[in-house]
């Protein structure tokens, strides 16, 4: 194992782990020695997924503060440390500015942003609690650096998801904890599998002829750095931006 990814010894919390990236993430954590907890709420995917990597599934809606205690004072109760959080979980309801409903925007900032804050709050308590420091994975966009057209309350979210990084990197930093964000470009996973690129070979032609590396993301290409950034290998980075986007964005 390359030096700076061994995860022996550190306990990681993924939500949206049931499939996508957050799977992907899953696996490549617990092949680096973590006890990995898968948290979802398509419970009987999730559970199968963290059986055939070696995880344990817990539900969890990442809205729900109650949940994000539960879930986290478990993990303490259990594992007795708490060392390692990718805000994974994620959605997107794409839709133009003008037709946007409130209850669209609603659902993606609870989810998006909400979702983010509650889990960075809970983990940092438990981190601060245990004195191990750690790692707070935050999972943004391309959307959070630009803006992307039909993607209002999304993009929104995931600019908040930047800013909210860098501060918790700038307050949690003296307790050893560093806090980063991954900024996907267009990564195959089952949230975009309405997008024309998924299912239209000449759309997708076009879209990989647009980014300088020629293909588009799989959910690996993400959890390669996440697994960087869970461990030693990022020990001096904190409050950054990670663009995993094959090129788009330079």
């Amino acid at each position: 194992m390359a030096e700076g990814t061994s995860l022996t010894g550190k306990v990681a919390l993924i939500t949206g782990g049931a499939r996508g990236q957050g799977a992907a993430e899953g696996k490549l954590f617990a092949e680096a020695g973590a006890t990995v907890i898968l948290a979802d709420v398509l419970d009987a995917e999730g559970t199968a997924t963290a059986a055939s990597i070696g995880a344990r599934y817990v539900h969890l809606d990442v809205t729900s503060e109650e949940e994000w205690e539960t879930v986290v004072d478990e993990i303490i109760g259990t594992d007795h440390r708490f060392d390692v959080l990718v805000n994974n979980a994620g959605i997107l309801r794409a839709s133009v500015l003008v037709k946007e409903t409130v209850e669209q925007w609603e659902q993606v900032i609870a989810v998006n942003q909400t979702g983010t804050f509650l889990g960075m709050r809970t983990a940092a308590r438990a981190m601060v609690g245990a004195g191990n420091g750690g790692s707070i994975v935050n999972i943004s966009s391309i959307a959070g650096l630009a803006g992307t057209f039909g993607s209002m309350s999304y993009s929104a979210s995931k600019w908040a998801v930047r800013g909210m990084t860098k501060v918790a990197a700038k307050e949690l930093g003296r307790f050893g904890i560093r806090v980063n964000s991954i900024h996907p470009g267009f990564i195959q996973t089952e949230m975009i599998a309405h997008f024309p690129e998924m299912h239209d070979d000449e759309r997708r032609q076009r879209t990989e002829r647009a980014t300088p590396l020629q293909r588009l993301g799989v959910p690996e290409d993400v959890a390669r750095v996440a697994l960087f950034l869970a461990g030693e290998g990022s020990s001096y980075c904190t409050g950054q931006e990670f663009v995993v986007d094959g090129g788009v964005q330079c």
